[in-house]
């Protein structure tokens, strides 16, 4: 087959690994706008389940992708000037750049061929390959050119979030709720390497704006969120790396493929960074893809179909959770009344997919 990649995130890289992998006569071209070393996020964050997921699918990569991880166990709840730490919770951190490169190694390594700095602006030129891969993220391109046949449904939370890093290692999985004189500040912060973390900042729209942050720029929001933040950071820095505040867009699409082209990650759905799901989903979209052709030896309608039936199910019950979890985030201040301890309690239990017993 001759296949296209449009997008070299987790997701089209992975897809493109497996197909190589799995047939070496493959012709697979990934297609992508940036530099190779080039990410304007920070870490990524793993369960254990979505590790074994990769184990299974290419174990070269999943042993380097593992070395590379910081591993940790607990999660604490920073709330009230206490900390509570809950047991039980296996997460991997790796950076997003160092997966992208390991990613990056791999596929060259299966003969997969790399364009960057490759800006897709149109689709036709794409069009010629038995398969044309659509991996381009929650704004893709394939998606709205083709929106007719895919009949997406697009909105966004009320809420505002900036990713930000700090070079600080959080020693583990670290939840920070901290009350200002403008609101509720909440930061989401998980170490990916021995020295830095990912600050993901969430802000009710309100409090966003009575802080002044719709009017200053990017180093003045670094400068108010680092200070509102300074306990919890002991003394180390936030970075900012393209840090914007954005309002999270919700993607669904009734179908994920049409003809020869077909969906993966984030240009088929999303679901709220809160859960930390976003890359398992794109990786076990890629994977659950490859497996399809493997399985119906090439034949493109009965794969694509497949690919859908399988996917479309768990990754609808992950968006439902992660909408949940982002309700709970967005009116977490009902709960400020809560001792530590119960606090934390209500915040593990926010969605279905950890129960009370």
């Amino acid at each position: 087959m001759k296949i296209n990649v449009l997008g070299g995130g987790p997701a089209g890289l992975y897809f493109a690994i497996l197909m190589k992998r799995w047939d070496a006569r493959h012709e697979v071209r990934v297609f992508e706008r940036n530099h190779p070393d080039a990410t304007f996020g920070w870490g990524v964050v793993f369960s254990e389940t979505s590790l074994e997921a990769l184990e299974h699918a290419d174990y070269e990569s999943y042993v380097a992708i593992g070395e590379a991880c910081r591993h940790w166990d607990p999660i604490d709840v920073r709330y009230r000037d206490t900390v509570t730490r809950i047991r039980g919770n296996g997460f991997s951190g790796i950076g997003r750049r160092r997966l992208l490169n390991l990613l990056q190694g791999r596929a060259r390594e299966l003969g997969v061929q790399l364009a960057f700095q490759n800006e897709v602006e149109e689709l036709e030129p794409h069009l010629d390959a038995d398969l044309v891969v659509g991996a381009d993220g929650s704004n893709s391109l394939v998606r709205r050119r083709l929106a007719d046949r895919f009949r997406p449904s697009i909105g966004q939370t009320d809420s505002r979030y900036a990713w930000y890093g700090t070079d600080f290692a959080f020693p583990v999985f670290t939840y920070v709720f901290q009350e200002t004189e403008w609101g509720l500040f909440q930061a989401h912060c998980y170490p990916y390497d021995e020295s830095s973390s990912t600050m993901v900042v969430l802000l009710a729209e309100e409090t966003w704006r009575r802080a002044g942050l719709d009017r200053l720029d990017e180093p003045g929001s670094l400068e108010l969120c680092q200070e509102v933040f300074a306990g919890a950071l002991r003394g180390h820095r936030m970075l900012s790396n393209r840090s914007l505040w954005v309002n999270f867009p919700w993607v669904r699409c009734h179908s994920w493929h049409s003809d020869n082209v077909v969906l993966v990650g984030d240009a088929a759905h999303t679901a709220h960074w809160s859960i930390g799901s976003g890359t398992k989903l794109a990786l076990e979209d890629s994977i659950a893809l490859a497996r399809a052709f493997v399985k119906h030896r090439g034949a493109l309608g009965a794969a694509l179909a497949e690919y859908e039936l399988e996917r479309q199910p768990p990754v609808e019950r992950f968006q439902e959770a992660s909408r949940v979890s982002c309700h709970y985030f967005e009116s977490v201040g009902r709960y400020l009344g809560f001792e530590p301890l119960d606090f934390a309690y209500q915040l593990m239990t926010r969605t279905p997919r950890i129960t009370h017993l």
